[in-house]
């Protein structure tokens, strides 16, 4: 029998050439973006007013399975992709399970993590339209750094409001994004007319993803040149990070190893949503069929807790109406470590699979998930952020469940990027000063109180 390597490396010829846009396969498509003042779905022409036109339809088309990436795109893209599969021999001894590990490695580029596919993809059609810059938000400050990097590459300025929360926390990520020529505001700030409502109505607040997302749109529609990107949630974002789940099925394909269970963490569902998008399509398809896990914090339990409802995308209610999983465009979150699982929602598209029950969704608390990040940083070799560590942490619940049954079940996750600018959770954690929040009944009650009521 072949032997597995511990990483498996696909060649550049063998990189994705297409995204794969699962909405085509869906039989339930996932509901459309609303006008909050007609509740009409948007028109592409009303949201070319914030996103780049191609972006918008991209956004919108529901119909095209395969949608060819610019070899512009794919070019950049050859710098840090393919993206190594790895067999986590290590982990597997370490833990006495009989299932097989595997872990597609997303943070082999400076921003440490997976949302560069997205963000290179943006900021090419932003120049290719002509545009001077972009707006955007970032939580933990992935996404921020990808953006700055991406726009630094196509000579693009780039606007970051930053939660503030991760903006004292992580002040490294901040001056990489500065490296890259980004301006970085912490949300709220004072600098628009969303935050200085929100820094009035709480005072002292650590801010949250969807204050950041009304300050970035305000600045966005309010100058001339600009538009505002978002790097996850969003349908165009799903469908730019396909090219992590085309990569992993084809790697896994030259062996012919078939995933049993697919995890990913999950915050707006850009990760979890390109990881598991070739596999979804096959079981959507009724072509093969995969146990796919959602993993979230317990502090901000959008799919596990949260209603299937119309809300806002934004704390201003500035944006359009996304049908998801939400928790309230008003939840703030306890200022947990893992900064990019801290959205109020979640992707129309994951929600809609999640709500069709063809996935799974779990949460788990922080001190369980930094545990199975120090195991898997002693055994693997690679500091995760707090973020995969969702992953990891029910990945190794699966592969002990495998212990006890005896079974060799394959599992597959995400591992999104490096954890080297969360020193202070793991110090925190170390420290035995961190916290497991997780919200009451009453909290969440004040979160949903903000979800708009809508009869269509």
């Amino acid at each position: 029998m072949q032997k597995i390597p511990y990483k498996i490396y696909l060649e550049e010829s063998e990189m994705p050439k297409y995204w794969y846009n699962v909405r085509a396969d869906m039989k339930n498509k996932p509901a459309p973006l609303l006008n909050p003042g007609t509740l009409k779905p948007m028109t592409a022409q009303e949201l070319s007013g914030v996103f780049c036109e191609e972006l918008v339809q991209q956004e919108l088309d529901n119909e095209t399975q395969q949608i060819e990436i610019p070899e512009e795109i794919r070019e950049y893209y050859k710098m840090f992709r393919p993206s190594p599969l790895m067999r986590a021999y290590n982990l597997e001894k370490k833990l006495g399970t009989p299932a097989k590990i595997y872990y597609k490695f997303e943070g082999n580029n400076t921003s440490g993590s997976h949302k560069l596919n997205s963000a290179i993809a943006q900021a090419y059609y932003a120049k290719k339209q002509g545009l001077k810059g972009v707006t955007t938000e970032t939580g933990a400050g992935q996404w921020g750094t990808a953006l700055s990097m991406a726009c630094s590459y196509f000579g693009l300025d780039c606007k970051v409001f930053m939660v503030k929360v991760s903006y004292e926390q992580k002040p490294f990520r901040r001056e990489v994004m500065r490296t890259y020529g980004a301006s970085v505001t912490p949300s709220p700030s004072d600098t628009t007319n969303v935050g200085r409502k929100m820094l009035e109505e709480f005072p002292g607040t650590t801010g949250s993803l969807g204050c950041a997302i009304s300050e970035a749109v305000e600045v966005a529609v309010g100058t001339e040149g600009y538009r505002y990107v978002l790097g996850s949630v969003l349908n165009q974002v799903l469908l730019h990070q396909s090219v992590i789940g085309v990569e992993t099925k084809t790697a896994l394909d030259k062996f012919g190893i078939k995933p049993d269970i697919i995890i990913g963490c999950a915050g707006g569902g850009s990760n979890l949503g390109g990881l598991i998008a070739p596999f979804m399509g096959e079981k959507l398809r009724g072509e093969a069929d995969y146990r796919i896990i959602a993993v979230e914090p317990a502090s901000c339990p959008s799919l596990t807790r949260g209603k299937y409802v119309y809300d806002f995308c934004d704390t201003g209610m500035v944006c359009p109406l996304a049908k998801m999983y939400t928790l309230g465009n008003g939840f703030i979150p306890a200022p947990n470590h893992a900064g990019g699982l801290r959205y109020h929602g979640m992707s129309s598209v994951l929600s809609q699979l999640f709500d069709d029950r063809l996935m799974e969704a779990r949460s788990v608390e922080q001190t369980q998930v930094f545990a199975a990040a120090e195991q898997f940083a002693r055994t693997e070799g690679i500091l995760p952020a707090p973020e995969s560590a969702h992953a990891i942490c029910a990945a190794v619940d699966e592969a002990m469940k495998c212990k006890e049954t005896g079974e060799e079940k394959t599992i597959v996750f995400g591992l999104t990027g490096t954890g080297y600018f969360d020193m202070v959770a793991y110090e925190k954690y170390h420290n035995g000063e961190m916290s497991d929040y997780i919200p009451s009944d009453d909290d969440l009650a004040q979160g949903f109180a903000t979800i708009p009521d809508i009869k269509l």
